[in-house]
């Protein structure tokens, strides 16, 4: 799909148009942020993260609530900060002014401007949800955010909203970029109405590793990665070279939004990064890969004249990186806990200096990986050793209960009835239904209980259902 060809064409002119569009990116550490996720049992203390995040001089913390311990504790601090109207919060907020005056006074004015609120984002990846009432009032929320707080007269906090790529229609190639047509038209345009009248920010999230993992062969991992070299892919409609996925994702927006009338909306990413560890069936998720797209990104988004994208070049893009901690309570695949720069005791999963004043000899590197080939073989999904024995037996009947012959085997006299323990029997009916259901989104996870393994689990007659790849 994206295949890459070498070229000797020239890179394209930097323009510095935008350069002075906002004052909260002009200076290069104030451009990369950090995403503050806390899905997890295993985390520092909201003050020992605070803590970290100054002694890695992050610009700005981008949080999913509005925290009251973490706003007090980032009082008198640098550091910018984003904060959150929920997804469940929305439809309150938009259903009157009043609503939204609570949730400003009770979230921001506690706090601001000592705690330097610079974001409000309304939702979270709303157009990826099945809410479609979420969808109409969005934007009606986010006006009267932004009511409440022009009425306070704070004029420095944007309002946004972040937005996954799944709510384009098309993303490939870039020029072809286009929202889904099941979106209502009347409430994208709304949106960057909005954006627009507002001077803010269309917020994505964009992950390279996502494309990447779905075609390796067809798509580089150095191209992906960000790495320079001789990897190339030309929009044959725009006629623009692209150097890296991360700039094809961008500006696929980009036309979307221009195609729509819309092309002067500023673009800030929301979300992004590279798994450091995930499952094994997930290819390239490991501390050197991530560890790589995570330096080539501040390269790129801290250089001295701002690169932008083909589309767009010369603008500065604030970038916020997921995320400051692994999560170890986020359902689904294994990538999904394993994108934090930090261990839960504050030392670094790998070096990346968010400032970007260091240099690549400064760093010392993850051992490379033996492979970033897709897994080919067997695969079964089992127990994990650090399973609570007490959740075993509601997993157990959940799982057996989705009928579909998942748990048949277990019954009395069946091939796999014996040994008759919770382990075993949970072994195999998370191995028989991660088999049956994983064309349909099932993961070997079911809160924390399993994991995956290429060793047959299978003992005499008992054959254990596998996934093969």
């Amino acid at each position: 799909m994206y295949t890459n060809k070498a070229t000797n064409e020239t890179l394209f002119a930097f323009s510095l148009s935008y350069l002075l569009a906002f004052s909260y990116a002009l200076s290069s550490n104030k451009i990369i942020g950090i995403n503050y996720g806390r899905v997890g049992n295993n985390l520092p203390s909201p003050d020992q993260s605070i803590e970290s995040l100054l002694s890695i001089q992050v610009g700005l913390v981008k949080l999913y609530d509005a925290n009251p311990e973490v706003l007090k504790l980032l009082a008198g601090t640098q550091i910018h900060v984003s904060i959150m109207v929920p997804n469940e919060q929305i439809s309150t907020v938009a259903s009157n002014q009043s609503m939204a005056d609570r949730w400003v006074h009770e979230n921001v004015l506690s706090y601001y401007p000592s705690t330097k609120i610079r974001f409000v984002l309304v939702g979270n990846e709303v157009f990826s949800s099945d809410n479609q009432q979420i969808w109409l009032d969005l934007v009606p929320a986010m006006k009267k955010i932004k009511k409440s707080l022009n009425k306070h007269n704070i004029h420095n906090i944007k309002v946004g909203t972040p937005l996954a790529m799944d709510t384009l229609e098309s993303s490939f190639p870039p020029s072809s970029g286009k929202f889904r047509s099941d979106i209502p038209s009347q409430v994208i345009l709304s949106l960057m109405k909005f954006l627009q009248g507002t001077t803010s920010f269309f917020f994505v999230d964009v992950y390279p590793y996502f494309p990447w993992s779905s075609d390796p062969t067809n798509i580089s991992l150095d191209y992906a990665l960000l790495k320079s070299g001789n990897e190339t892919y030309k929009d044959p409609e725009s006629g623009l070279i692209y150097y890296n996925l991360l700039d094809q994702m961008l500006d696929s927006v980009v036309f979307a939004m221009r195609k729509l009338g819309y092309d002067d909306i500023r673009m800030a990413i929301s979300e992004t990064g590279w798994p450091h560890d995930g499952d094994i069936d997930q290819p390239g998720a490991n501390a050197y890969n991530a560890a790589t797209y995570n330096r080539n990104l501040v390269k790129k988004m801290t250089a001295d004249l701002p690169l932008g994208t083909p589309a767009k070049p010369g603008v500065v893009i604030p970038t916020i990186v997921f995320s400051l901690y692994d999560e170890n309570q986020k359902p689904g695949p294994g990538t999904e806990r394993h994108w934090g720069l930090l261990n839960n005791n504050g030392s670094p999963i790998y070096e990346v200096d968010l400032t970007g004043t260091r240099t690549e000899s400064e760093y010392t590197s993850p051992p490379e990986p033996i492979t970033n080939e897709p897994y080919q073989g067997n695969m079964w999904c089992v127990v994990d050793s650090a399973a609570n024995l007490k959740e075993l037996g509601p997993a157990l009947d959940f799982v057996c209960g989705r009928g579909n012959g998942t748990c048949d085997e277990l019954g009395t006299g069946k091939d796999c009835y014996e040994p008759v323990s919770v382990i075993a029997h949970a072994s195999y009916a998370f191995s028989s239904y991660w088999a049956k259901y994983r064309s349909s989104g099932a993961s070997c996870y079911f809160n924390g209980l399993a994991v995956q393994t290429i060793i047959d689990p299978s003992h005499g007659s008992c054959r254990f259902p596998s996934v093969l790849l």
